[in-house]
């Protein structure tokens, strides 16, 4: 894997960390993060490709080595930066992969922008914020303002990954636990107001590049939002991959990445 150094440009009025890696010239792939992730997280999905495509990893707004906005963001401001990152980087045209946060943010710029977009691989995400949803994020704000992100490792390990995988505790499950401990406060107070208030619902039927969409088996609801939103598309694919829960490109790369092959030769 040819690896660049990472870079910090100013978008938006924010400093947004960034990582090149692969040949010049390749196709591109832009990967967009979870909240309370860093660009690392597709570490296994980049070592995999980079010698047949050029990757683009960024750090959203508030998260890992980017800035912390200073109010409130909107979806359509994740949306924005990651087609200023493309910009940036003289991308005319790429596959955007998103998982959870970063898979609502790939949906909405390759609905908006269809012409940017080659092809999308959408994770586990939810197509819509309900209340019910919003005020959990009340719930988890409130724990993380009062005792730091420190406070969330251990109730977002647990929703996230399925039982016996945190039994096992296998070097994926360190990883996030030090992301999710490394995500600055307000970075996370900012991002997760986005997630309380959001409607991708139209996105899907909007699409018009090859799309798959993926879930990890354990993830609760999200493989029948997965489907629902995969029939919305014409000719999407679906995959679960079993074992896993909200991440499972870093849980189960192997199969993970299999599927993401398949969109790749489309």
């Amino acid at each position: 894997m040819t690896a660049q150094s990472d870079t910090v440009i100013p978008i938006h009025g924010l400093d947004i960390r960034c990582r090149v890696d692969g040949p010049a010239g390749a196709p591109w792939i832009v990967f967009s993060n979870s909240l309370m992730t860093d660009l690392s997280l597709w570490d296994d999905q980049v070592a995999h490709v980079s010698s047949r495509f050029r990757t683009l990893r960024y750090d959203h707004r508030g998260h890992g080595g980017s800035g912390v906005p200073p109010g409130p963001c909107r979806f359509e401001d994740l949306v924005d930066d990651l087609v200023a990152v493309m910009d940036a980087h003289g991308v005319p045209t790429a596959t955007l992969v998103g998982v959870s946060m970063g898979g609502v943010t790939v949906l909405g710029a390759a609905a908006r922008y269809p012409a940017r977009v080659e092809r999308v691989m959408v994770c586990d995400c939810q197509p819509a914020s309900t209340p019910a949803s919003a005020a959990a994020w009340d719930g988890r704000i409130a724990i993380a303002e009062a005792g730091g992100m420190a406070a969330l490792v251990e109730p977002t390990v647990a929703r996230w990954l399925p039982p016996a995988t945190v039994q096992a505790a296998p070097p994926a499950v360190k990883r996030i636990r030090a992301m999710i401990a490394a995500t600055p406060l307000q970075g996370f107070v900012r991002a997760t107001r986005a997630l309380q208030d959001y409607d991708s619902s139209a996105h899907p039927a909007a699409l018009r590049c090859p799309a798959a969409f993926v879930a990890g088996a354990e993830d609760g609801t999200t493989p029948q939002a997965m489907r629902a939103m995969a029939a919305a598309c014409s000719g999407a694919t679906v995959t679960v991959i079993e074992g896993a829960g909200h991440l499972p490109n870093i849980e189960r790369p192997a199969p993970f990445n299999a599927a993401f092959d398949a969109l790749l030769a489309l």
